[in-house]
């Protein structure tokens, strides 16, 4: 069952066709779309469009900022439940439940707070309470704008202007990993870890933009112990039409049915 999350970039203005490329080429089962600004519009009509481009299933969550996510379901999925989770969150969570030969399989779309360390650490500790793996066959994924621990992120983040490497670094002047601390603390697996090959630098890509960006992982699948388990072939999906769709790659990992 391949899984892929993307944030494509503040709707995908003037690129998607590159993206829809990209998601009829990789044909992900389950996927994870973040910074969706004005596919609420016109009844959700961008996203409805998009979702019948790749042959899914939309759910959408709206944002008080303007920057909604969402959850694709292929239909060989069948979604048993839905949900929505806007306060509390900067952006917004797309919550979807589709059942499987394992059982059912909670997906968790989000997008946490760019700007603030504190506030992104709060919105993940709610999450990861909210949505705890313990029970639970749950992936929670997206833009988390966070640094993951047990990483040294001096390279990373000493180019950055002090503005923005202000928002990577905690109160006592270390780079800031609290928010995916807070998953892993909760019992989340980090799929990198347990799966992943190559680079896992998300941002930028070379011609997206991203300028706000030094080469840095934000973009994350976390996931129950037993659906880790079985998890593989994580990458990071690039060349083609993703070095221009977004200021972000998408990110790939088949996981157990």
């Amino acid at each position: 069952m391949r899984f892929m999350t993307w944030n494509i970039k503040t709707g995908g203005r003037g690129r998607l066709d590159a993206i829809t490329a990209v998601i009829r080429r990789e044909r992900p089962d389950l996927l994870a779309l973040q910074e969706l600004r004005g596919f609420d519009r016109d009844d959700g009509r961008v996203l409805r469009e998009l979702a019948e481009a790749v042959g899914m299933v939309p759910h959408l969550a709206r944002s008080f900022l303007g920057q909604p996510v969402a959850v694709l379901v292929r239909p060989r999925l069948r979604i048993v439940d839905r949900a929505v989770v806007r306060w509390r969150l900067h952006h917004a969570a797309a919550i979807v439940t589709v059942a499987t030969t394992a059982g059912p399989l909670r997906v968790v779309s989000t997008h946490l707070n760019p700007f603030s360390p504190y506030r992104r650490m709060r919105e993940a500790v709610w999450l990861a309470a909210r949505y705890g793996p313990s029970g639970h066959r749950t992936v929670i994924a997206g833009d988390l704008n966070g640094l993951d621990p047990g990483t040294d992120h001096t390279a990373t983040l000493a180019p950055q202007p002090g503005f923005l490497r202000a928002r990577h670094l905690a109160p006592d002047g270390t780079a800031d990993t609290r928010a995916v601390g807070a998953f892993l603390d909760a019992g989340y697996v980090d799929l990198w870890r347990a799966a992943g090959s190559g680079s896992p630098l998300t941002v930028p890509t070379t011609r997206g933009g991203g300028r706000e960006f030094s080469r840095m992982r934000l973009d994350y699948v976390l996931a129950s112990p037993v659906v880790a388990d079985g998890a593989s072939d994580m990458v990071l999906v690039r060349g083609d039409e993703t070095e221009f769709a977004s200021d972000h790659y998408p990110v790939r990992v088949e996981l157990p049915e």
